[in-house]
């Protein structure tokens, strides 16, 4: 089955300490099938590893390094995300309580009859409501 991940749990592979033996099996299989990735993903985790940087979290280099590591995967950026934005999407977020960013990966998910790979809670919550399989 398709997999669509979010930045949840790419962002497990780019800090140590929020690594776990579920998101490394989820790098695993991303690294044997590929996944699929809402349009915004390069930039919502450009974003995060950049704050992560300014703050002290990471340093250049280990920014440098982690998106040339994400670069290397089999991910596949879903060209239809913007235009799903201001409907699907943007009535996800409505009815779960969720972010657009996370709606964007729940829309994605339902359209492509995907697993969606996440670590956030509300997320894995209306997934699974609308008969979504999760992982972890």
């Amino acid at each position: 089955m398709t997999l669509v991940i979010d930045a949840s749990i790419a962002l497990a592979w780019c800090f140590e300490d929020e690594a776990s033996p579920e998101s490394d099996a989820i790098a695993e299989r991303v690294r044997q099938s590929g996944a699929i990735v809402p349009g915004l993903f390069a930039l919502e985790i450009g974003n995060i590893l950049l704050q992560a940087e300014r703050k002290g979290r990471l340093s250049a280099a280990a920014v440098s390094e982690r998106l040339e590591l994400l670069g290397q995967l089999a991910l596949v950026t879903d060209a239809e995300t913007a235009g799903r934005a201001w409907r699907e999407t943007q009535n996800l977020a409505r009815a779960h309580r969720l972010t657009s960013y996370d709606a964007a990966s729940l829309e994605l998910a339902l359209r492509m009859g995907a697993t969606l790979a996440t670590r956030d809670r509300d997320l894995a919550a209306a997934a699974r409501s609308l008969g979504v399989p999760v992982l972890p």
